[in-house]
C-alpha cells in the first residue's frame, strides 16, 4: 500500500472528474435509503449538508428535487465547479470535511461514499463535528467498511484509499455524540453492496 494513498484522494478525483462523472451510476439505486434519510429530517425545514458532494449528481440533485436547500462540500475544485454550474441556487464549497468553514445548523447530513476515504483516526473526531452541526432530530447517513482497517482499490489505474472502524466503534461514537442508530445494513445487496449507517440526533429533553 502506498504510504500516501490517503493523502491523494482529492487529487485523484480532481484529475479525473469527468471520468468519475461518466462512471457514476445515475439510476439512483440509493433512492430507498435517501427517502428514509429524508423521512427523519426535522419537520418544517430541510437544510441538507452533503459532504463529498462531487458534482451534485445524482444525490444532491435528488434532494433538491424534493425541495431541500443543499450545501455541498468537496475537496475537488473541478467537481465543485460543475455543481455550481448545474445548481446555482444552492451552496457549493471547496473544503476538506475535516476542516469545515462555519455552516450553521442543518437538518440532515450525508457523507455517501466519501467518509470512508478518511483514515480511521480522522473519522473518529468527525462525530463531534456531526453533533455540532446537526439540529436535534436531524438525520445523519454515511457509508463505511465492515471492519476496522484500511483497503486500497483502484481508480484510473491509481490507488484509491478506504478506511473504516468496526461496527461496535461506530455505534459507540454515534451514541456518545448524541445519535441513535435507526438503520444499519452491512453490504446491502439492494444498494450496490454498500455498508450503510442511518442515525438521528436525539431530541433535546425539555
Amino acid at each position: 500500500m502506498p504510504v500516501n494513498a490517503a493523502d491523494v484522494i482529492v487529487d485523484l478525483y480532481q484529475e479525473n472528474a469527468r471520468v468519475w462523472i461518466e462512471q457514476r451510476e445515475q439510476t439512483l439505486f440509493e433512492k430507498p435509503w435517501l427517502d428514509r434519510f429524508l423521512s427523519i429530517t426535522l419537520a418544517g425545514g430541510q437544510k441538507i449538508l452533503d459532504l463529498g458532494c462531487g458534482s451534485g449528481q445524482p444525490i444532491a440533485e435528488y434532494f433538491i428535487a424534493k425541495g431541500c436547500k443543499v450545501t455541498g462540500v468537496d475537496g475537488a475544485k473541478s467537481l465543485v465547479k460543475i455543481a455550481r454550474e448545474k445548481f446555482p441556487e444552492h451552496t457549493w464549497i471547496r473544503a476538506d470535511m475535516r476542516d469545515l468553514p462555519p455552516l450553521g445548523k442543518i437538518h440532515g447530513l450525508i457523507a455517501w461514499h466519501s467518509f470512508f476515504h478518511l483514515r480511521p483516526e480522522d473519522q473518529r473526531p468527525m462525530f463531534e463535528t456531526f453533533n455540532r452541526l446537526c439540529h436535534p432530530g436531524a438525520a445523519l447517513m454515511f457509508t463505511s467498511g465492515t471492519t476496522h482497517g484500511e483497503a486500497i482499490g483502484t481508480f484510473e489505474g491509481q490507488p484509491l484509499y478506504h478506511g473504516s472502524l468496526d461496527s461496535t466503534e461506530y455505534h459507540s461514537l454515534l451514541q456518545t455524540n448524541g445519535f441513535d442508530v435507526v438503520g444499519h445494513v452491512k453490504e446491502d445487496p439492494t444498494c450496490g453492496g454498500s455498508t450503510i449507517w442511518l442515525a438521528q440526533k436525539k431530541l433535546s429533553i425539555v
